[in-house]
């Protein structure tokens, strides 16, 4: 079974209640800070400065540079790292909408 086939039969359970839906876009703010555009439309900011504590194969991320690398894999549906790092799309959208930002916002940031 493919990684993709795998996450989409989770992604059609629902997450606290509600659906689960994909990182489409991805913008770097700051080093451990993203916003992120999700396949409902929501755009959110994320602090992502736990990673810090991190090891393994988040090492890398201490890094500004390497952590500036983010990229969106459609097949998984969320962000992404060279090196394998990848973060749960569920908890994402939880830290975005705490953190939304208006479509005319993101138009003018």
């Amino acid at each position: 079974m493919s990684r993709r086939t795998r996450f989409r039969r989770w992604s059609s359970v629902d997450h606290m209640g509600g659906p689960l839906f994909d990182v489409t876009a991805v913008e770097v703010l700051g080093h451990y800070r993203l916003r992120l555009t999700f396949s409902d439309g929501l755009v959110g900011d994320v602090d992502l400065s736990h990673l810090a504590e991190l090891g393994g194969v988040f090492t890398p991320l201490h890094d500004p540079a390497v952590f500036a690398q983010v990229s969106v894999d459609p097949d998984i549906g969320t962000v992404t790292w060279p090196g394998g790092a990848d973060l749960a799309p569920e908890v994402l959208y939880d830290k975005a909408a705490a953190h939304r930002r208006e479509a005319r916002e993101t138009a003018a940031s």
